[in-house]
């Protein structure tokens, strides 16, 4: 498997949109916002990195590796995030969606909810997968809960799994969505979105 270029996913809530340079500004300033680089256990770039970031995503892309996009919320028509499907797995049809973040004012309303229905849509209807992965930091106890709580399931813990920027090891918590569970991780998906608050709701609810 290699990824294809990343095609424009349109929801209710947010687009996800081809990364591209020129979003570069945009997310400079979502990322400020609650400066969410300082977290020590995720990897998310600095205001200053992300043109650097975002020529790195595309790099990937280009040889097949990576197909990236960011995240423009519907409501106010700011870009948000970045997300990306990475790490194909040749001939098992696999993919893990990662390398994700969102801007301190679009948690909690919903965003992550969809572009995550968007994505699972595309890699099982349209990608054909038969599983899709999901991994982080098993200190992100906020990621941990967000993954479950969109139906993945937990395969397991990867013990020093890799190295830190400051050399503190990293233990990866697995989690997988399969393909003969999406159709019920799909109703879950649509049933939390049409629970919640109206996209106009104020940020952070």
């Amino acid at each position: 498997m290699e990824f294809p270029a990343a095609p424009r996913l349109v929801g209710t809530r947010v687009t996800l949109e081809p990364l591209a340079a020129e979003h570069a500004a945009e997310l400079a300033v979502a990322v400020a916002e609650g400066e969410l680089w300082r977290a020590w256990y995720t990897a998310v770039p600095r205001p200053e990195s992300m043109a650097a970031e975002i020529d790195r995503r595309l790099a990937l892309a280009a040889s097949g590796q990576m197909m990236p996009w960011g995240i423009r919320l519907a409501a106010t028509g700011a870009m948000v995030g970045m997300t990306t499907f990475m790490h194909p797995s040749p001939d098992q049809q696999r993919l893990e969606i990662g390398s994700t973040w969102l801007g301190t004012s679009a948690q909690g309303t919903g965003a992550n909810r969809e572009a995550k229905l968007l994505l699972l849509g595309y890699a099982f209807d349209e990608l054909d997968c038969i599983a899709v992965e999901f991994r982080t930091h098993w200190h992100n106890r906020q990621s941990r809960a967000a993954i479950a709580a969109l139906g993945a399931k937990q395969d397991g813990v990867l013990r020093s799994h890799s190295v830190g920027p400051e050399g503190a090891l990293r233990d990866t918590v697995v989690f997988s969505i399969i393909a003969s569970e999406w159709p019920a991780v799909r109703l879950g998906l649509r049933e939390g979105l049409a629970r919640h608050a109206a996209p106009a709701e104020s940020p952070g609810a």
